[in-house]
């Protein structure tokens, strides 16, 4: 069941010993720096301390739009057709990145095309031209995802909006980056100008270079950057999601061609702690990000064959079906523990949900074993070196560790932290931290009436298969088929898709 395991073990063993972090980083106040003497690029990386946990009542996704005016439109010394032309034959471009507490422009270029690069990167950011036809274009782009690509494109991405939206309900996490419908028809040019007025501001940001910049460059973004507006908007106050007293399941009904589903619950532990990283082993033997070797993946996937893959996080992970490592620059004062559950045919949706409930409270009340905690660590000793091989990437990572107070690189202390921690250490943060039965589960599906009356009488849930099956998974399989969920009826509730992120 391990093999691929000790397969990725050889082979990161051979590649990390030729991969390092590169030079170190420097921080002062305003700005974070990652110089990489030899890199012929340089990276721009600009954090606003704003995101969609600022955004005004009836006016969510205002966040996203107002850092999309700024990269994706006018300035006011080109039309946006006029910036894309110029970008053009230098091979370079920039753009936002909006999450609940971050705001990014980022940019890339080659060192020898800087001086033409730099004035475009600093006029979007500096002088935005706040027309209306960019505002309408980025707002139908805003209303089509919300409407059409996340209703009816990618059931994945759906579950999971579903499931931060009920776990942070009523707090200001309670909506997704892109917004509301109805509120995002509602916002104007003047709503988007006295937001960046009162966000995006030179007491409100921290500048990140990365690469093969000089001094001189360095110096000019400091000094350009005083020309953003003046103020510091107040500080919007850690969210406190409310208990979860059972499990609480919300079925999305829709046309689906298969069910997908996602399972969580917030958590009170950022990283830079020692318990994080002790979570960070538990959590990779659960369900690393990918890693065909995690145990979900082999219990649901490898044994089974029910669907693409099953993982398991401890910190907001976005846009998981595009990506293999994390991303940066989406940290957050608040996380949640969820599993994710890849599409599974609408025939063992039921099973597939208890299979992973099942392997996730077996973890809890048992705990990792030596082997698997010995396996999981010499693992990840070399899987953590591939979370940042880019400049841009330590980068954002850099701009992480001041957002999470990290002394030094969460990276490194990753590594460190790896070697020292015992499965004691690991067995107890996953007792502290995790917890079976109340929790929050967002499905994806159709017939979704069926599936609430299975949920609420805990109607067994046998499988069959159209291969044979090893009798030992078939013994398994009795078990998983009435694993108790205890669901009580007034926590199912049907939504219909079509009613979703509307208001």
């Amino acid at each position: 069941m391990r093999s691929a395991l000790i397969v990725l073990l050889c082979l990161f063993s051979f590649i990390g010993s030729s991969i390092s972090f590169g030079g170190s980083n420097v921080l002062d106040d305003d700005i974070v720096l990652v110089p990489v003497k030899d890199d012929p690029t340089i990276s721009f990386r600009i954090w606003f301390k704003v995101g969609s946990q600022d955004d005004p009542p009836g006016k969510e996704g205002l966040a996203a739009i107002t850092a999309s005016m700024l990269t994706d439109a006018s300035t006011q010394k080109n039309s946006y057709e006029e910036v894309l032309d110029k970008l053009f034959p230098l091979a370079a471009s920039y753009s936002a990145s909006t999450s609940v507490e971050m705001t990014i422009i980022y940019g890339r270029t080659h060192k020898d095309n800087v001086k033409v690069y730099y004035p475009l990167f600093t006029d979007a950011i500096l002088l935005p031209a706040f027309k209306q036809e960019d505002l309408e274009r980025i707002k139908s782009e805003a209303l089509n995802y919300l409407e059409n690509t996340l209703r009816y494109h990618s059931d994945e991405e759906l579950g999971k909006a579903v499931l931060y939206n009920n776990i942070f309900s009523g707090t200001p996490y309670g909506h997704i980056t892109t917004g509301l419908i109805e509120s995002v028809k509602s916002i104007t040019l003047d709503d988007v100008r006295n937001f960046y007025t009162k966000h995006f501001t030179r007491d409100n940001a921290i500048i990140g270079l990365g690469g093969g910049f000089d001094t001189a460059l360095r110096e000019n973004v400091k000094k350009d950057l005083q020309n953003l507006p003046v103020g510091r908007p107040e500080t919007v106050g850690t969210p406190q999601p409310r208990a979860i007293d059972g499990m609480h399941v919300t079925i999305v009904e829709k046309e689906a061609a298969s069910t997908a589903m996602s399972i969580g619950f917030p958590i009170n532990i950022l990283r830079g702690h020692k318990d994080w990283y002790a979570l960070a082993i538990a959590n990779s033997w659960l369900g690393e990000h990918r890693n065909s070797s995690s145990h979900l993946y082999q219990v649901i996937r490898e044994e089974r064959g029910l669907n693409y893959g099953d993982y398991s996080y401890i910190e907001n992970f976005p846009r998981g079906g595009e990506v293999r490592m994390p991303r940066q620059n989406v940290s957050r004062r608040r996380q949640i523990f969820e599993i994710w559950i890849r599409p599974v045919p609408h025939e063992a949706k039921h099973f597939a949900l208890r299979a992973a409930l099942r392997e996730f409270k077996r973890l809890l009340e048992n705990g990792m074993t030596q082997t698997q905690f010995d396996l999981t660590r010499n693992f990840l000793t070399k899987y953590v070196l591939h979370y940042a091989p880019t400049t841009m990437q330590r980068l954002g990572y850099a701009l992480d560790d001041r957002f999470y107070g990290i002394q030094g690189s969460h990276l490194a202390k990753f590594r460190k932290m790896i070697h020292e921690l015992t499965l004691d250490d690991v067995n107890s943060a996953i007792k502290k931290y995790w917890q079976y039965g109340n929790m929050q589960v967002a499905i994806i599906t159709k017939d979704a009436k069926s599936l609430k009356e299975v949920l609420e009488n805990d109607t067994p849930s046998p499988i069959t298969y159209q291969t044979t099956k090893p009798e030992s998974i078939l013994n398994e399989d009795k078990e998983i088929s009435a694993f108790p969920l205890n669901v009580k009826a007034e926590n199912v509730r049907i939504v219909p898709v079509q009613d979703l992120f509307v208001k």
